[in-house]
């Protein structure tokens, strides 16, 4: 089969690229800068320049392909411009979505996640759940407009897609917040811990696997949770301790008092510049929220199973332990 892919230098959409070659695929992708795409054009992958905030750009390599995985997204928590963020996750999927369309392709897979429902307040999540309110983040924000607003009617008026849903993805090659807050940890500059924050944690590994389940096995039209297993992300810390020795964090602040941190720095940010992990956004997003949900639909409809979070830690603990120096 022949597949077309977004977000391919990314951390996902690098690791569908690389399983659907070794699966035997023909593989295209498009790019922004393909200078960056050289491991997968050593793959034998097909790179193409293009943005998918330009639909013309992607016109030529879409065609004659037997199915499209949108990948490419904009995550960036805590920066003060955030214009990409509609131009990337509502125009960008709208673009590759109505390509699609327009080709006569006649299967595709998009990848949305579990921060469409918000902080979900303990509630684990299935695909029945559909969040309406104020959201946390401006990514939560445009993906849920990406998702209800530009897929879903979409599908209804015929679209041959499936939805996928992640959550918080881990493992080697991580470039999010995620992998800073486990070097800060391996580098014991992380002073405290936000209690009850939880996560469907899987690795990025299994999240590229789903994606190609989905392809292959999923309901035209459906949407399927791929999280991993849940845990809070005192609990994940707790494994790290377990698997390096090195004492996790002891201090762990309430929901309460990080939402007032974050309301006060939503105020000190508009006239002094912040770094971003200090933002009220990303305050904001870590006050005891949770990002959860219940991947049982894709394990029975897909056969997916995502490794448990001390298998996949492990490997991605000694690889960042690996880049440190640390032992």
């Amino acid at each position: 089969m022949k597949y077309f892919v977004t977000g391919a230098t990314g951390f996902v959409g690098g690791k569908v690229a690389r399983q659907l070659v070794e699966q035997g695929h023909e593989v295209v992708v498009s790019v922004r800068t393909p200078s960056k795409a050289k491991e997968l054009a050593e793959l034998g992958v097909t790179i193409t320049q293009g943005d998918v905030t330009d639909k013309e750009s992607m016109r030529a390599p879409m065609q004659g392909v037997d199915g499209v995985f949108h990948i490419a997204g904009w995550y960036k928590i805590g920066l003060k411009d955030k214009s990409d963020a509609s131009r990337i996750n509502i125009q960008g999927t709208r673009n590759v979505l109505e390509l699609m369309q327009e080709l006569g392709i006649k299967r595709g897979v998009c990848t949305s996640t579990l921060a469409v429902n918000s902080d979900t307040h303990g509630v684990l999540a299935d695909e029945s759940y559909h969040y309406h309110g104020k959201h946390l983040s401006e990514y939560d924000r445009t993906k849920w407009v990406a998702h209800y607003e530009v897929a879903d009617p979409m599908m209804a008026a015929g679209l041959p897609l499936v939805i996928v849903m992640p959550g918080l993805i881990y493992g080697p090659g991580d470039t999010s917040t995620v992998r800073t807050t486990f070097i800060q940890y391996l580098q014991r500059k992380l002073p405290v811990l936000p209690a009850k924050t939880a996560f469907s944690w899987a690795h990025v590994e299994d999240i590229a696997r789903g994606h190609i389940l989905a392809m292959e096995q999923g309901k035209v039209g459906e949407s399927y949770i791929i999280a991993g297993p849940t845990h809070t992300l005192v609990e994940g810390m707790q494994l790290a301790q377990k698997i390096t020795g090195i004492p996790a964090p002891r201090i762990k602040v309430a929901p309460g008092v990080m939402k007032a941190i974050s309301a006060t720095m939503d105020v000190v940010e508009k006239v002094l510049p912040v770094p971003a992990n200090y933002s009220a956004e990303y305050l904001r997003i870590s006050a005891g929220v949770t990002y959860i949900g219940s991947n049982a639909r894709a394990k029975r409809e897909l056969g997916y199973n995502p490794r448990p979070l001390e298998e996949g830690l492990t490997e991605t603990l000694q690889h960042e332990m690996k880049l440190l120096g640390v032992k």
